[in-house]
C-alpha cells in the first residue's frame, strides 16, 4: 500500500486535503477514488503509528482522503542515535541522510566543519536544510518508518557545543584516528543506561575533523572511538556507527 507523509493532526473519520507533494505523488501513481493509502504524521514526539485512508476526491492538483483506522505500528530503534556529521559534497550528503534515515537515525546535525567543502549560510543554508529534510521524508515513506528524523540547522561544532554543553545522560563519541581510542562497541557496552541510552556520534567531512575540533569535542565529553582497522569515507563512517549503535 502506498505510504505518504502527512504532517497534520489525523483522526478517524476526518476528511483531509493531502499536502501538495503527497497529492502529486498520488496522481503520478494514477490512484483513483476508493483506493486505500497509508498516512503517517511523522513527528518524533507525536502519537506515532500510521493511518489507513481512502481517496474520496481527485482534483487537478489536489487530493482529498478520508482517514480510517489507526495502526499503532512503530519501527524505531530502541536506542536514539543522533549524528553530528561534517558536511560533505552534495551527492554524498544526500546519500548519508537517506541511508541514515533508513537505518533509524533520530536526528542529523550537519556540521560546518573547518574542512567542509560546502559553506552554507543564510538562504542557501535554509534551502539545503529543507532539501535534506525532504530526503529524510522520502526515505521514511520508502522504508516504513512513521517518525521522521529531524535535520537540524547547519552549525559549527563550537555553536553546537555551546547549545548542548552537557551530555544529560547520553553517550558522546567522536571518530578519531589518534592514539587512545577505543572500539565503539566497547563504549556502548560500558554505558550505564543500557541498550536504550542515547548516543551522539561526531564525525568529520572529507579529510576529517581538525586536531583543534577533535580536542574541543573531547573537552566536552566526547570519547574518541574507532570503527576498526580500515579508514572509512566521510559518508560511510556515520552509517557504520549507526549500525553498531543499534545492533
Amino acid at each position: 500500500m502506498p505510504r505518504f507523509h502527512c504532517p497534520l493532526p489525523l483522526s478517524a473519520g476526518l476528511d483531509v486535503d493531502l499536502p501538495a507533494g503527497a497529492a502529486r505523488h498520488v496522481q503520478v501513481l494514477r490512484l483513483q477514488p476508493g483506493d486505500t493509502i497509508t498516512l503517517f504524521e511523522g513527528a518524533q514526539d507525536g502519537p506515532g503509528g500510521e493511518w489507513q485512508a481512502t481517496i474520496v476526491r481527485m482534483g487537478r492538483s489536489d487530493v482529498q482522503v478520508r482517514v480510517d483506522q489507526h495502526h499503532p505500528t512503530e519501527r524505531e530503534n530502541p536506542r536514539p542515535v543522533h549524528l553530528l556529521a561534517g558536511i560533505t559534497a552534495n551527492e554524498r550528503m544526500d546519500w548519508l541522510v537517506e541511508k541514515a534515515t533508513e537505518l533509524g537515525v533520530t536526528s542529523i546535525t550537519p556540521l560546518l566543519a573547518e574542512r567542509s567543502v560546502l559553506k552554507l549560510k543564510g538562504e542557501r543554508g535554509d534551502k539545503k536544510r529543507a532539501h535534506w529534510q525532504a530526503v529524510a521524508v522520502a526515505a521514511c515513506e520508502q522504508c516504513g518508518r512513521n517518525r521522521v528524523p529531524v535535520v537540524h540547522e547547519a552549525v559549527s561544532l563550537a555553536q553546537w557545543l555551546q547549545a548542548q554543553p552537557q551530555a544529560h545522560g547520553a553517550l558522546r563519541a567522536v571518530l578519531s584516528l589518534a592514539d587512545g581510542t577505543q572500539p565503539l562497541p566497547s563504549l556502548l557496552a560500558a554505558g550505564d543506561a543500557g541498550p536504550a541510552q542515547p548516543v551522539y556520534f561526531l564525525s568529520g567531512p572529507e579529510g576529517g575533523l581538525t586536531a583543534a575540533e577533535e580536542a574541543l569535542a573531547r573537552s566536552h565529553g566526547f570519547a574518541p572511538v574507532t570503527l576498526g582497522s580500515r579508514v572509512l569515507r566521510a559518508e560511510t563512517a556515520p552509517l557504520a556507527a549507526l549500525v553498531l549503535a543499534t545492533a
